[in-house]
């Protein structure tokens, strides 16, 4: 059972995304945020971009002009420019990190939402090594390029209001600085195209290692086992290895972004500033427009950093974005009927017409299926496509919506997966119509397990259930699928890693606990045959070996 600890988030997004649409739909969910990160640019760099105009105009007229009063009130102004850029650079962060924790907080939830519903049907489309790059890194780099907005549009209008202001001066001096800005800007255009190359070839390096990872991990007590620990850690090696050669390709181009953002503006303002000595000496201008004029030249950098900056992160963040584009596109194998059926209330009996199997109404049916099981188990809880659909009182699963048909039919595999947390919250998360934990544990054999623990129901429990035997996995996760009170519950071996005195309990608690509903168990023990109304063997079955093939199209619900 698959679950998020958060509400999706509310982002309208077309069927299928692509970055820029995605880009904009997680912007446009917050218009208040974008509007005062934009609006706080402004009012930051604005008076910023003033500040050497007034330093040019206390020259001319408070020291040239030897005006006291006009130098004191320029100084004020100076000191006022500079109390406001203070506070509005103070907000301008309070927002701009806001801009970035809803770009990358509002992609995480998005992700983490859509990966839950699709649920088993993720891993026939995705590596676990893609998901887990998007998580580690993409987006970190789609709140980047959400987090610069809000200065960039600030930039953008500070670079026409100083632009305004110097056409007053000198239209020449002017042209020149309105003219080569754009043109630095410009000439780093070239320089994106090879970054956003590298840094999506360094990401599909990035997922294919975290791929290797987690093979390594999930694999290594058998690797151990195989003497294949050292084969698979020069694997990772080489895969690690390769990350950082592309790494290291990004750096480069990055470097000469870098470099570009200071030697191309620098031009701009070597130019300005020696035109405007010329003209200074002609006399065309003053002193103090001359400092004034050097002055907004060098301002004029920081809209083209930010601008340049600007252009990185959304080359980044597109190839992120894209990523996230194609996950989110993703759609279940499993699709939902477009008009479903309910099925009737009360116990369900359960009919695979592939195999021929049947299981009464209210009754525990114990099936050996041998190396069919799988599949079969599959096809009755609807984890699989392959085959003639199921009927759970006479209505084929495939009718009926997905949503009821796990609220009604629970499917308990042997191999599921428990995640960390408290034990008490398992139950609590499995539990449907008002299941009884005390009940589900006493049948499932379980109390001694909770008695050696030193918190009981309130202990922490890390991933996969390391902290207890597989035998008392195996009956806490049996436990876990009673506390379901599922009006049909199918079991898979859920008995086979304990010995046989506490499979003998716990074969007639369950008969005794599930009286009255629907219980598929698929084992090979003659306790569960004992205990149970009905038994099927795999000489009662329509088997075919193109059965067991299905398994690799199937969804195993992994909880």
């Amino acid at each position: 059972m698959l679950t998020t600890p958060y509400p999706a988030p509310d982002v309208t997004l077309p069927q299928r995304p692509t970055p820029p649409r995605f880009l904009l739909a997680v912007l446009g969910s917050r218009p208040w945020l974008a509007v005062s990160a934009a609006v706080l640019g402004a009012v930051w760099l604005v008076p910023g971009a003033f500040l050497p105009l007034v330093v040019g105009d206390a020259i001319d007229r408070g020291i040239a002009g030897a005006d006291t009063a006009e130098l004191v009130g320029r100084i004020a102004l100076i000191v006022g420019i500079g109390v406001g850029q203070a506070v509005f650079g103070g907000a301008l962060m309070f927002a701009v990190v806001g801009m970035w924790l809803h770009g990358a907080s509002t992609t995480q939830r998005l992700v983490a939402t859509h990966v839950a519903r699709l649920g088993g049907s993720l891993r026939a489309q995705a590596g676990s090594g893609e998901v887990l790059a998007i998580s580690s890194s993409d987006l970190s780099r789609v709140g980047n390029v959400f987090e610069v907005s809000g200065r960039l549009l600030g930039s953008v209008v500070a670079f026409l209001a100083v632009g305004v202001a110097l056409l007053s001066y000198s239209p020449l001096l002017a042209g020149v600085a309105l003219v080569g800005v754009p043109l630095a800007v410009a000439g780093i255009g070239p320089l994106v195209a090879p970054i956003q190359r590298r840094v999506d070839a360094q990401r599909e390096r990035r997922s294919a290692m975290s791929a290797v990872g987690a093979d390594v991990v999930s694999g290594l007590r058998i690797l151990r086992g195989v003497g294949g620990e050292q084969r698979f850690g020069e694997r990772f090696r080489g895969a690690s290895g390769h990350v950082r050669d592309t790494g290291m390709g990004v750096a480069r181009a990055q470097s000469w972004l870098a470099a570009a953002e200071v030697v191309l503006p620098g031009l701009v303002t070597v130019a300005t500033t020696w035109l405007g000595a010329r003209l200074a000496l002609a006399g065309d201008i003053t002193a103090g427009e001359l400092v004034a004029f050097y002055g907004a030249s060098a301002f004029l950098a920081i809209p083209v950093t930010t601008a340049t900056m600007a252009t990185g992160d959304l080359a980044s963040a597109l190839v992120s974005a894209a990523k996230v584009c194609r996950l989110l596109s993703l759609r279940r194998q499993l699709p939902e009927p477009e008009n479903p059926t309910s099925l009737p209330d009360g116990p369900l009996d359960v009919a695979d017409p592939t195999t021929g199997l049947t299981a009464a109404a209210g009754e525990l049916t114990v099936v050996d299926a041998g190396e069919h099981a799988e599949a079969t188990m599959a096809r009755l809880s609807r984890f699989t496509g392959d085959g003639r659909p199921a009927l759970l009182s006479g209505v084929p699963t495939d009718r009926v919506g997905l949503p009821e048909l796990r609220e009604r039919v629970v499917h308990a595999h042997n191999q599921d997966v428990w995640f960390s947390g408290i034990l008490a919250d398992e139950f609590d998360a499995a539990r449907r119509r008002g299941g009884d934990v005390d009940k589900a544990l006493w049948a499932a054999d379980a109390d001694d397990i909770l008695a050696g623990l030193p918190e009981g129901l309130g202990e922490y429990i890390g991933e996969r259930g390391r902290e207890v035997s597989g035998g008392q996995r195996q009956r806490l996760s049996l436990a876990r699928a009673l506390v379901t009170d599922a009006d049909v519950l199918v079991l898979d071996e859920p008995t086979s890693a304990v010995d046989a005195h506490t499979e003998a309990r716990i074969t007639e608690r369950v008969a005794a606990l599930r009286r009255g509903r629907t219980t598929v168990v698929f084992a090979q023990s003659a306790l569960w045959a004992a205990a149970a109304d009905h038994v099927v063997t795999a000489d009662d079955l329509m088997l075919d070996d193109r059965d067991t093939a299905t398994e690799t199209a199937t969804e195993v619900p992994h909880r």
